[in-house]
């Protein structure tokens, strides 16, 4: 029996591109990075890259990188002011640095009170004997 839905999402194709000077660095056998070199901005990993590749992923700086995600793999498009170059990828994963993004989660805030507990437990944590004596606390208020 098989899953109609599951079947369509592995032939959906997913796309994205991303814009900035790319810069392509060799980081393994046949796995490469591409970066755009400003601070805060997107890196792309691609492994399983073919050999064909490696002279294209040399050569060009791209201006726009378009990754598209499919069952067979990611196709790379190397978009430049001089010419376009596509290259095929086993799998392709895009770190995009969030910056505010545990500004938004709701965290627990500990209250003064609460700090002051947990320094004495550290405390008492690093002296000789302390790990014993807060594991004993701890089974006699179970």
């Amino acid at each position: 029996m098989t899953d109609e839905h599951a079947t369509a999402a592995l032939n959906t194709r997913i796309e994205r591109t991303l814009t900035g000077a790319f810069r392509a660095k060799h980081l393994a056998a046949d796995a490469w990075q591409l970066t755009a070199g400003a601070a805060g901005s997107a890196e792309i990993y691609l492994s399983g890259v073919d050999r064909d590749a490696f002279a294209v992923l040399d050569r060009t700086t791209p201006s726009a990188v378009t990754v598209a995600w499919s069952s067979a793999g990611a196709t790379v498009t190397l978009i430049s002011t001089h010419a376009t170059a596509q290259i095929r990828s086993r799998t392709a994963t895009i770190h995009e640095p969030r910056p505010g993004l545990y500004q938004g989660l709701p965290l627990v805030v500990l209250d003064d009170a609460a700090k002051r507990f947990w320094r004495r437990v550290f405390l008492i944590a690093r002296i000789p004997g302390g790990r014993r004596l807060l594991r004993w606390i701890a089974e006699r208020s179970r």
